[in-house]
């Protein structure tokens, strides 16, 4: 749902959409970069020795077991490489490395044809790439502790309940429908969604408060919310007391250099 809101809100700019549509993460972006501005495509990453092997089995797999389903499949596929000899998987390694190895002398052909511009652009995708990385395997892990669901907004609880009956062709033209009449309802009629969006709240607080206790327990205090509040604040902090000694370190500076000059 935030995400499809966000497309409502940039809704009527085109320019924002064509680029969330053809700059999606994980790579595109700079397919999108290069395209039309550099002579050479950018070189694809080589595949892990697995996904060589899920590759070249698939089809063989997929023969064999034609009901299965794709999470079926990857499963047999997976269990089949943990039984796979040491020998063989050395097979698929072996071309990995040479793959890496040319990639590698392409990459950097690609890159040193690049203006300072897009390589600057570039860098920048891959720093995002990176934090975008590091924010879905940090979600992963609180999923994995069990960490409570964030209380739900009132619009939220509305949409949930009403978004199947609503009319429109698309998840889209749902979601504008609905907004426009969320707007339009009386603070009575909105009254029900903001009582439960209040529970759902208690509920969260509740639930978080155990959650941290928990994971005080288990040695992870940095994932407590005042914790993390004050990791966050002391960088600021340091920062604004660094800035005031500069400050006071010119000023006592000009006042000797005054004083100096008086004599």
């Amino acid at each position: 749902v935030p995400a499809v809101l966000t497309a409502l809100r940039e809704r009527g700019t085109g320019t924002l959409l064509d680029a969330a549509v053809l700059c999606r993460p994980g790579g595109a972006a700079e397919r999108c970069l290069s395209r039309g501005t550099s002579s050479n495509p950018r070189p694809k990453r080589p595949l892990t020795a697995y996904f060589r092997f899920v590759m070249d089995n698939r089809p063989a797999f997929k023969e064999k077991n034609p009901e299965a389903s794709n999470t079926e499949l990857v499963k047999k596929l997976a269990s089949a490489w943990k039984e796979l000899p040491a020998s063989q998987k050395q097979v698929y390694e072996e071309a990995r490395k040479t793959d890496w190895k040319r990639y590698g002398e392409q990459l950097a052909a690609y890159k040193a044809q690049l203006t300072p511009a897009q390589a600057a652009a570039l860098k920048e995708e891959r720093r995002k790439q990176l934090a975008r990385r590091r924010s879905i395997r940090a979600k992963r892990e609180l999923n994995l502790l069990g960490k409570p669901k964030r209380a739900r907004s009132a619009f939220n609880i509305f949409l949930s309940e009403n978004f199947q009956e609503s009319e429109g062709n698309s998840p889209v033209a749902k979601l504008k429908k609905l907004f426009d009449t969320w707007k339009k309802m009386s603070a009575a009629q909105k009254q029900p969604y903001l009582q439960l969006a209040q529970d759902d709240k208690v509920r969260y607080e509740n639930e978080m408060k155990s959650w941290e206790a928990k994971m005080i327990e288990l040695g992870r205090e940095d994932l407590v919310r005042s914790r993390r509040q004050t990791l966050k604040k002391k960088p600021a902090e340091t920062a604004k007391q660094t800035k005031t000694a500069k400050a006071k370190a010119s000023s006592s500076g000009k006042k000797a250099k005054l004083k100096k000059s008086e004599e």
